[in-house]
């Protein structure tokens, strides 16, 4: 069976789609180390590792070297990986076809090396700052373990393996956006600030946009019937009708959504549908939903596959919105303008206090201007120091 991929807030588009786990250095015994030249001053100084393909020992090239961030490796794989994935990654989030969804895609994919290695300098930093991800881990698990039905965590584990992924690497992938997240929230999102003087500036300046017919913006969750009949029928919709009491009783709906709704396509996001006009909804629905004022619920309806409850997040009336309907949506687009610029100055940051080599031939769209070059060296025999009273060992590459 498919597996649901957890999605988790992300700041910017890429970062997050950029997951990837932390690539092994197989370094066969017998084989030298390439030495790199000293970064510039100032820079985090990694250890010497070989950055030269892998082989086997029968002198196959295993696995390619590509980027090194301090002291972890970007594989040849990861980077293939990263640019296969991106047609889609662009499909789901951009609303446009033909030439220009094509040029979208083409534009993520000349990134695609900047956001592994700006996830690689995320994570290492989030070490740095001791940041603890188990429990987010293991919430998360269980949201995927829950959004596909299954009973227990061993059960996620074989339908992970059966899809043809390592257990280990999916767990990674999780472990990775959760430390990306939580450094940008921690370390970036602090720097950016919204007031409502901007948000009244901008409505002032762009009432064109808010000139609407009615709509409502809506979020679900749903519980799946198939197959099921009778008793098991009623089961599932007396569950639904708990949820929805909870939620009467002041619990959130976007998290009970996120672990309870079985929609793979909208658990992740808190249940979020997005905004509909008149027309666009079964008639059933439509009469439900465009009755309620904004923070409302539909009682339990039955679908053709399921039970489902509809929260509606915001009802605009039709005509030209008033402030106070739309200061949530303009503080939040006046944020990620703010927030974009704010990450990449971030991750420059970063990448000057750290050490970041990229294979001639490929391209980190956002390497620093006045970088020095790191030269790589030719790799040399071992040779025994007749006067050293102590053979020093090549460190390891971690992974």
């Amino acid at each position: 069976m498919g597996v649901t991929t957890v999605k988790t807030e992300n700041f910017v588009r890429g970062i997050g789609a950029a997951v990837v786990c932390a690539g092994l250095a197989l370094v066969s015994t017998g084989h030298a180390a390439a030495q790199l030249a000293p970064p510039t001053s100032g820079a985090r100084t990694a250890p010497a590792a070989s950055s030269t393909p892998t082989t086997a020992g029968n002198g196959t090239v295993v696995e390619e070297i590509i980027a090194r961030v301090n002291n972890e490796i970007i594989t040849l794989t990861d980077y293939q990986k990263s640019m296969a994935e991106r047609p889609k990654e662009v499909q789901d989030e951009c609303s446009c076809s033909g030439d220009q969804l094509q040029a979208a895609i083409a534009d993520a994919q000349k990134n695609s090396l900047r956001d592994l290695i700006d996830q690689q300098l995320l994570i290492q930093r989030a070490k740095d700052m001791n940041i603890d991800v188990t429990a987010d881990v293991v919430n998360k698990l269980n949201d995927v373990r829950k959004q596909n039905n299954l009973a227990t965590i061993d059960e996620l584990q074989k339908a992970v393996e059966e899809s043809g992924e390592s257990w280990d690497d999916y767990k990674q992938q999780i472990s990775n956006e959760s430390y990306t997240n939580e450094v940008i929230r921690q370390e970036v999102g602090q720097r950016v600030d919204v007031g409502p003087d901007e948000v009244k500036a901008y409505y002032d300046d762009h009432k064109s946009e808010f000139d609407r017919p009615e709509e409502v913006a809506l979020s679900e969750i749903v519980l799946n019937t198939d197959d099921k009949t009778g008793a098991d029928l009623d089961a599932v919709k007396k569950r639904l009708q708990d949820i929805r009491a909870r939620i009467a009783d002041g619990e959130d709906f976007a998290e009970l959504a996120k672990r309870y709704s079985e929609d793979t396509a909208t658990a992740g996001d808190g249940g979020g549908l997005g905004l509909y006009t008149r027309g666009q909804l079964a008639k059933q629905i439509e009469d439900a939903v465009f009755a309620l004022d904004k923070g409302q619920m539909t009682d339990v309806i039955q679908t053709k596959n399921g039970f489902m409850i509809l929260k509606v997040d915001q009802h605009f009336q039709a005509g030209e919105q008033p402030l106070n309907a739309v200061q949530d949506e303009i503080q939040n687009k006046i944020y990620q303008t703010k927030m974009d610029p704010q990450l990449r100055k971030y991750l420059a940051e970063l990448r000057e206090e750290s050490y970041v080599w990229v294979r001639p031939g490929y391209t980190d769209s956002a390497a620093l201007p006045d970088a020095t070059v790191i030269q790589e060296v030719a790799p040399t025999p071992d040779v025994p120091d007749k006067k050293a009273k102590k053979k020093m060992s090549l460190p390891k590459v971690s992974g």
